[in-house]
């Protein structure tokens, strides 16, 4: 088990400056002043003790994410936070707009790419969350299902790792599409002159999903046949349109499917959350001779990708 986070008073000089976390039995350290963005995700129990499920962020765009921190203490004591990010942290609010939801991002840092800014910004967020949510706030989201809508930062994270294999044209596979918000982003990426498929083996969100396009400004895509929705088992692609410049993941596999691998164009690149409980972004870029390279990005939180059935509970 991770051990709790301890606040070291005989450091308390050091701590000042550059506060310490350790979680996963790892440590890491988040100046105070540099602590630009906080995403509160959820609040649990372990053995009886409390722990807290966030984001954070750094001006040097360090993601930390989703880390699951045990804390005894009081947080702000415990974390020296700026005053604005606890205050975000404590009412769950974030931006108030699309438009102010990727200003946010780009002054935290997150984005840093023009062209994932104006994707995002065109893309209204609102219009692929369930009524009522909080469609512009930094936080993942509940869509159902034993699903869920990932936060603004992760979209915008993987957005920029894509990118190159975004440009127009080029061809991309989304598995776990969910509500089809990024499966949408890459469609407005690669354009009508590209080819965008979403996988999702929940029918009902795909239904969801296609109705949510429709509405957006990504719904000409769809009609013109350069996005499309389809429900199947993600972890075995989608060969029709095979193989992707471009392959993006919404859900943490216990090890890299073959089907995807073998889907993936040579010069592609492939997003994908790896792990059960520790989970671990990577990024997979497949050479022009086929040969794989496999990097990690950062820590994560999502959802198992599994069968239909497993995740539903047999519903």
């Amino acid at each position: 088990n991770p051990k709790p986070f301890i606040y070291n008073k005989k450091k308390e000089r050091t701590m000042r400056s550059c506060p310490t976390l350790t979680a996963y039995g790892r440590h890491y350290c988040a100046p105070p002043r540099r602590l630009v963005s906080l995403t509160f995700t959820s609040i649990h129990r372990h053995n009886s003790a409390p722990f807290l499920n966030f984001s954070l962020f750094t001006a040097f765009r360090s993601p930390f994410s989703r880390m699951e921190i045990y804390s005894s203490g009081i947080l702000e004591e415990t974390l020296k936070l700026d005053s604005v990010c606890l205050e975000q942290f404590q009412t769950g609010t974030g931006s108030t707009g699309n438009k102010a939801m990727v200003e946010n991002l780009k002054r935290f840092g997150v984005i840093s790419s023009k062209k994932v800014a104006e994707v995002m910004e065109a893309l209204d967020r609102g219009l692929f969350v369930p009524v009522g949510s909080s469609a512009y706030a930094d936080t993942p989201l509940p869509i159902g299902y034993n699903a869920t809508i990932s936060a603004p930062h992760m979209h915008a994270t993987c957005l920029q790792l894509l990118e190159d294999k975004l440009q127009p044209g080029m061809r991309a596979l989304d598995v776990g599409s969910g509500t089809g918000y990024l499966t949408g982003c890459f469609a407005l990426m690669v354009g009508a002159e590209g080819r965008v498929v979403g996988v999702d083996h929940i029918p009902q969100l795909v239904d969801m999903s296609i109705k949510n396009v429709e509405k957006s400004v990504a719904g000409s895509l769809l009609q013109k046949g350069s996005l499309s929705l389809h429900v199947g088992d993600g972890r075995k692609g989608w060969g029709e349109f095979a193989p992707y410049d471009a392959i993006h993941v919404g859900a943490a596999a216990s090890e890299i499917p073959h089907a995807l691998l073998d889907q993936l164009k040579p010069g592609g690149r492939m997003v994908i959350p790896v792990g059960t409980y520790f989970q671990e972004l990577k990024v997979i870029d497949k050479s022009e001779d086929g040969s794989i390279k496999a990097r990690t990005e950062t820590s994560v939180r999502y959802v198992p990708l599994t069968s239909r059935v497993e995740q539903t509970g047999g519903f």
